[in-house]
């Protein structure tokens, strides 16, 4: 790996000769920008993600060659990958910028003792410059969103355009809509936060009904979804990525189970955000923070410090914890964005 700009070693590169399969001596990358030097001049690697290998595209016509993050299965016989790390160039993000004025209070780590209120109020400066430049904001949410009864302030923010995307699982979806068709979420009566008879079954019986309809769009416009975020994604037209896992009730038709084809369509809907939000999800948290370039400005909230460390500890340096419960955040981050400062 190299760091000066008069380095003049070229990158090697060698041909997959399997599908599926990077030459043995592959560049492992990182998320930090990187270029690549490729007859004489420095190529920048396309959509930069950790754990990875770099594609070479040559030029048909003759002009510049083109580079990319290539994930393994994405490979296909007689592809050039980079080999070993001469002609490689990675580039940490500058610590004095400007846009990073915005991190004063959150240069500690992980701490449960920093002002929660001015920390929140910081992130809202991070999603109103990343509007101003035309950059898209990220959520990924986990299912306590919904039990926390935070849900309504979620959708709030996705009809007032404050998210562009949204990753989740089956298990908000799921609950999101239990919460729209029977007041309950697990059961539990989002009013009175107690159980009712049979309330163990409302969220089957809210997927049941939504694959009836073939997806949750559809139920949306026969009528059957009324409110929610999955609600306020539909009829906003905000894309969302439901991912799959082994311990899915139905699930519901849009959730994608196989979970290869599912990182894809994260990796897809992705492209262009600029800022990404992490409420009460480890494993979604984890897998997002995996596909993202570490310009992306990311952060991590749970009221379990470890799920902020688990983050970090996996590669995604740039991730900014805030230790506390979802609904304070959601409630507090909503007043802080209809505020005008900033």
């Amino acid at each position: 790996m190299t760091t000066g700009e008069d380095d003049t070693r070229e990158a090697t590169m060698a041909p997959a000769d399997l599908d599926g399969v990077f030459p043995e001596s592959f560049y492992a990358t990182t998320n930090f920008e990187t270029d690549v030097r490729i007859g004489g001049a420095w190529v920048p690697v396309a959509r930069p993600e950790m754990d990875v290998g770099i594609r070479v595209i040559p030029s048909a016509g003759g002009g510049r060659a083109r580079a990319e993050a290539c994930p393994m299965h994405r490979v296909r016989k007689g592809d050039l990958l980079v080999v070993g790390e001469d002609g490689v160039r990675v580039r940490l993000p500058p610590r004095n910028a400007p846009e990073a004025e915005a991190f004063r209070f959150m240069s500690s780590g992980v701490s449960t003792e920093r002002p929660k209120a001015r920390l929140i109020a910081d992130v809202a400066l991070v999603m109103k410059a990343a509007r101003a430049k035309g950059e898209k904001i990220l959520f990924v949410g986990g299912p306590a969103i919904v039990h926390s009864g935070s849900a309504p302030i979620l959708a709030d923010l996705v009809r007032s355009g404050w998210v562009d995307v949204l990753f989740a699982g089956n298990a908000l979806a799921a609950h999101d809509i239990e919460a729209a068709m029977f007041g309950t979420s697990l059961g539990i009566d989002l009013e009175r936060g107690a159980g009712v008879p049979h309330g163990h079954q409302h969220h089957l019986r809210a997927i049941n009904r939504v694959r009836r309809a073939g997806s949750i769009a559809k139920a949306v416009e026969e009528g059957l979804v009324t409110s929610g975020v999955m609600h306020a994604c539909v009829t906003t037209g905000v894309p969302f990525v439901l991912c799959g896992s082994i311990r899915d009730d139905g699930p519901l038709p849009d959730v994608v189970t196989d979970v290869v084809a599912a990182v894809d369509a994260m990796r897809e809907a992705a492209t262009g955000v600029g800022v990404a939000i992490v409420v009460a999800t480890t494993l979604h948290g984890v897998a997002t923070g995996n596909i993202l370039p570490a310009r992306v400005a990311t952060f991590c909230v749970d009221t379990d410090a470890d799920t902020v460390i688990k983050l970090v500890d996996r590669g995604t340096h740039q991730a900014v914890g805030i230790v506390t419960d979802g609904e304070y955040f959601l409630g507090e981050l909503r007043r802080a964005l209809a505020r005008g400062d900033g």
